[in-house]
């Protein structure tokens, strides 16, 4: 079989063999990597989402908020700022596109907080301004979740409106320093009232779902022998026909009768 396989052109498949092998595994390492990703999001997901939220303060100051903390639960207390809140374009909600509201929170230290106070739909077209809830007058306590800034889509909108939720471009628009993260609202109480103040729409909870990668991984993994096993089948089958076109004509089976003509039993 070393034989047929050291010719050209079985050298060439098993060459071919070898780099799909190679391919395979790197392909398989791509995809455990965007699994792990997955998992560690879910993870700090899970265990940040439903926990008992803690004091804004000592969470997160102007520079950019460590992944770590991405998705921590907090509660603070402030005022809405009278500006016109910013207008997040192109974000979905079950299916629907629409807008994202993004309103500067001044907290009660004098720093603002932006908040994602939630998703409205879209105008009948696109030079109308959707309908925005008012944000609530007086000293507010909001809890919610903190988020790391978006990065940058380069796009450039008309004022008042963003591409994404990056906090330094909003920053710009809102004329104010601001922290290093924004807030997903939960809820918003307005002291002194016990009534729940309009919002808009509340955003989804996030997707924890890990995705097909782990398992593409392990085909990918389980195929590097593929090619390897082909070029086997294939070297000896032409091996075995080799063997056989050395031996002459193939002479009959052992095993099988000879069958008997009635004349000849009759010759006999």
């Amino acid at each position: 079989m070393l034989r047929v396989l050291a010719t050209p052109r079985w050298l060439g498949a098993l060459a071919l063999a070898a780099v799909f092998a190679v391919a395979a595994y790197f392909l398989g390492q791509w995809q455990w990597h965007r699994y792990e990703g997955k998992k560690v999001r879910a993870d700090r997901i899970n265990a940040h989402y439903d926990a008992r939220p803690v004091p804004l303060a000592g969470q997160v100051g102007s520079s950019p908020m460590p992944v770590r903390l991405d998705w921590t639960r907090v509660t603070a207390q402030g005022r809405y700022a009278a500006s016109e809140p910013l207008l997040v374009r192109n974000r979905p909600l079950e299916g629907t596109y629409g807008y994202e509201v993004l309103s500067p929170f001044t907290l009660a230290d004098g720093r603002t907080l932006l908040i994602d106070r939630g998703w409205v739909p879209n105008a009948e077209n696109a030079e109308t301004l959707p309908n925005i809830p008012p944000t609530p007058t007086g000293t507010v306590t909001v809890t919610g979740w903190l988020r790391q800034s978006e990065r940058s889509l380069g796009r450039n909108l008309p004022a008042g409106q963003l591409a994404s939720i990056n906090v330094p471009q909003a920053q710009k628009q809102v004329g104010t320093d601001v922290l290093g993260a924004y807030l997903v609202l939960d809820r918003e109480q307005v002291a002194g009232s016990s009534a729940t103040p309009p919002r808009p729409y509340r955003l989804e909870r996030p997707d924890t779902g890990l995705g097909p990668h782990q398992a593409y991984a392990f085909q990918w993994w389980g195929s590097m022998a593929v090619g390897f096993v082909l070029v086997f089948f294939g070297v000896r089958r032409e091996y075995r026909e080799g063997l056989e076109g050395e031996g002459g004509t193939e002479r009959p089976s052992a095993g099988k009768p000879r069958k008997v003509r009635v004349w000849d039993e009759e010759d006999a």
